[in-house]
């Protein structure tokens, strides 16, 4: 499965790399591609183009706060978590997302 999507907390530091290092690594257990965006104190990075989200087939948004260029992903899937869901519960979330992408 091809999963995007983009981390941001409250701060802006631990808990949005933290997001998406659990989420990366939990869907590269199960050979899962995945990119994830991170927006931080620093700005974007890792910055999701179109071509990544129009070959996604779901969409994780592991937020804390609003994000920039949310409507990118108006008509995909997607799945809203807090970055606490994602840290705490990766391999679980990463199952989840599996189940919704079949619907």
């Amino acid at each position: 499965m091809n999963i995007v999507g983009v981390s941001a907390c409250t701060v802006g530091i631990a808990h949005t790399y933290m997001a998406q290092q659990k989420l990366e690594d939990a869907a590269k257990a199960v050979n899962d591609q995945v990119k994830i965006e991170t927006q931080g104190t620093i700005g974007i990075e890792n910055e999701l183009t179109e071509q990544d989200i129009n070959g996604a087939d779901i969409v994780i948004l592991a937020v804390d706060v609003k994000i920039a260029g949310e409507e990118r992903f108006d008509g995909k899937k997607v799945v809203k978590v807090s970055t606490a869901t994602a840290i705490k519960s990766p391999n679980k979330l990463i199952a989840k997302l599996h189940e919704i992408a079949k619907q």
